[in-house]
This record gives structure tokens, sequence and C-alpha cells, in this order.
């Protein structure tokens, strides 16, 4: 049996963030946070794309690229299997469902 480091714990701050009063959050409208969660996404510089495919069991699987490459190879691979995926970039987000 491998023994390891006892894991570090990080406390997190959840009481003071419950304790502040309102006036010290920023309220926001929906449009804004549409614009600034939603619209506004973006990759770190190490990945290419993401894939998330739906499984037939309704589960999600994520799989993330650091080559264009590699992610047109799981794409050819998902289309040819008629799988119903998601692919994002720095550019877009697709969802692509097979023809049944």
């Amino acid at each position: 049996m491998k023994r390891g480091r006892k894991r570090t714990y990080y406390p997190n701050n959840w009481q003071q963030y419950k304790d502040s009063p309102d006036d010290m959050f920023i309220n926001h409208t929906y449009e804004e946070f549409m614009d600034w969660k939603i619209e506004g996404w973006y990759l770190p510089s190490s990945v290419s794309c993401i894939i998330r495919v739906e499984e037939f069991d309704g589960t999600i699987n994520e799989y993330t690229y650091q080559t264009q490459g590699h992610a047109k190879r799981k794409v050819k691979q998902l289309v040819k299997d008629r799988r119903d995926f998601v692919i994002c970039d720095n550019e877009s987000i697709h969802s692509m469902e097979a023809t049944k």
C-alpha cells in the first residue's frame, strides 16, 4: 500500500461572504451576466478546443485537445459513429446532432 502525504486543507471563506452586507456586491442584469459568462468564454492558450459527447446512457464525456489535428480526428470518429456532440474553441460553439 502506498503511503502518501496528507492532503493540505485550504479553508474557504464562505462565512465571510455570508456575513457581508448586500451593498458590498454589485447587482448585475441578466443581459450583463449572459454577455459576461455565456458570450465571453475563453479557453486557456494550452487548449485548442473542447468536445463534449453525449453517451448512449445520457452521461456526458468531455475531451480537451491541445492541437486541432487530434480534435479533427475525434470529430471524424464521432461523425462516423453518428454521435451527438458539442465542440467549442475560442471562436465559436457548435452543437452537432447526428442524423438518425
